[in-house]
């Protein structure tokens, strides 16, 4: 990155997007949103990494996908201790990933085990960016529109993004993240074009494009115009973009 200590939403129209790697860069024997799999990401050129935070039965904040760990359990029914090696607390994640930006998705939808109302998860993701000192690299997202609520209501500075599913119409996304008043909407990038892009950007809001991985998808939302993608394949959409050398 150019700027590892700027705000991690901010104007860069002109520029090329950031390029986040959407659970780290998983392979052989690299579990996905692990901490190998994150600092794979950042030895093959990423800007920074997109995970998933769930909270433990104990209160950790732990970097996990799915509600359900197989083999072992729900996350919200389970102590630190009794989880994969592979899973990583969120704070040794923001600890070894220092200047790389982190898009943290809070995971907390209804009809999940341990769906929490007071979106304890969120604030405490509050909490350990403030205590990283992380608060100028990190992006908070989520689906869950509460979960952001209680991020903005802790730390108005903390950024924000509306994550948007690909079934929603690109104008009610826009809508919608306007209304929260989110510093950016991350919209599936079949969504996302050139008239998407203008109008965010005129609102003053960022676009990041979910998951973007083939070269055709990865010039398409260059030539949209977005901030961010988030991509499956550090490497392919490196090549595309261009920027940073592998290892930088």
């Amino acid at each position: 990155m150019t700027e590892q200590h700027a705000r991690p939403l901010e104007a860069r129209h002109g520029s090329p997007p950031r390029l986040l790697a959407h659970r780290g860069s998983p392979a052989a024997g690299i579990a996905e949103n692990s901490l190998a799999a994150f600092l794979r990401a950042a030895d093959l050129g990423a800007d920074g990494v997109e995970l998933d935070a769930r909270s433990t039965a104990d209160g950790a904040v732990v970097v996990h996908h799915d509600p359900v760990v197989p083999g072992a359990g729900p996350v919200a029914d389970l102590p630190v201790g009794r989880l994969p090696d592979h899973v990583p607390l969120l704070a040794e994640v923001l600890a070894a990933l220092h200047g790389l930006l982190v898009n943290v998705e809070v995971k907390n939808l209804p009809g999940e085990p341990g769906f929490d109302p007071d979106d304890g998860t969120a604030r405490a993701v509050v909490g350990l960016v403030r205590d990283d000192a992380a608060a100028g690299r990190v992006v908070v997202s989520s689906f869950w529109t509460p979960a952001l609520q209680a991020v903005r209501a802790l730390d108005p500075d903390l950024p924000v993004g509306l994550l948007t599913p690909s079934w929603m119409e690109p104008e009610a996304a826009l809508e919608a993240a306007r209304v929260l008043g989110a510093d950016a909407l991350h919209a599936a990038h079949p969504t996302v074009g050139p008239a998407l892009v203008e109008a965010a950007h005129r609102a003053g809001i960022e676009v990041c494009a979910w998951t973007a991985t083939t070269p055709r998808d990865l010039r398409r939302m260059v030539g949209a115009g977005v901030d961010t993608v988030i991509t499956d394949d550090v490497a392919v959409a490196r090549a595309v973009l261009g920027g940073p050398p592998p290892g930088r």
